[in-house]
């Protein structure tokens, strides 16, 4: 049962993931070309990619609109973080001078 419980949740994590309002209106561009499909006989293929292209430009309004994006806040670092600093060279040491 764990199992089922885990696939499950995966499943409801990959489709739904940060915004499930996204999720819902993909959900009803495909149910609304599956109905123009199958019971109007149109042939709606072209829809379902305006409703993705509709998703994303109201998904991106959205977060560019909220206050986390500020143009006042401090600006990211684009350096990669997976790669090691570079660590400073040791100062050469003065040469001993023999007795």
């Amino acid at each position: 049962m764990n199992r089922i419980k885990a696939f499950g949740a995966f499943w409801c994590d990959f489709v739904i993931g940060d915004d499930w309002q996204v999720a819902a209106f993909v959900v009803a561009g495909l149910a609304l070309t599956a109905v123009l499909a199958h019971a109007a006989k149109v042939n709606a293929w072209w829809l379902l990619p305006l409703f993705v292209f509709a998703a994303l430009g109201w998904s991106l309004h959205r977060a560019t609109k909220s206050s986390k994006l500020s143009r006042t806040s401090a600006p990211v670092s684009l350096a990669p973080t997976l790669l090691p600093r570079p660590q400073p060279r040791p100062q050469p040491q003065p040469p001993v001078r023999p007795r």
